[in-house]
């Protein structure tokens, strides 16, 4: 598109070139600023095209060197509407009198780390039995598909 652009610039000259050298005569006042307002109009259509191919290459042209370096990242703090449904991975552990290959979440354990306890499903509570009195925990599959999950770094 450019070099059709200049192409025709360069013949459109050569060709008004030619015909005006056959007449040559004077100037008057009304050609030479006819001639300004075609070169004006023609140089602002060049600028805008420049403009416009410079901002759709600047758009396109994302470099990540051309940015200092932020520096360590920090970590912010999740919402509370999202971070509520992470629970510490600490309380996630296995108790023997229910099974040796599911892990439970504890109850007290969650009541001491995690705000929510309240709001956890009922459905996700199971008790059993230790040997000597009923223990209440959370199975973590149930919870997972309520929307929760377990969670490191508390």
């Amino acid at each position: 598109m450019h070099r059709k652009f200049i192409a025709l610039i360069v013949s459109t000259a050569i060709a008004i070139t030619g015909l005006s050298a056959s007449q040559a005569r004077a100037a008057d006042p009304h050609d030479i600023l006819g001639g300004l307002a075609a070169i004006a109009i023609l140089g602002a259509a060049i600028h805008h095209y420049d403009k416009k191919r410079d901002r759709e290459r600047a758009r396109h042209d994302y470099r990540i060197r051309d940015y200092p370096d932020p520096g360590p990242v920090t970590r912010r703090p999740l919402p509370p509407r999202v971070a509520r449904y992470d629970l510490p991975q600490r309380c996630l552990r296995t108790f023997k009198r229910y099974s040796r290959h599911h892990p439970l979440l504890g109850q007290k354990c969650l009541k001491r780390h995690y705000r929510h306890t309240n709001s956890l499903p009922k459905s996700c509570k199971v008790g059993f039995w230790n040997g000597e009195r009923v223990r209440k925990a959370y199975e973590p599959r149930c919870l997972r598909q309520h929307g929760y999950r377990v969670v490191g770094g508390y």
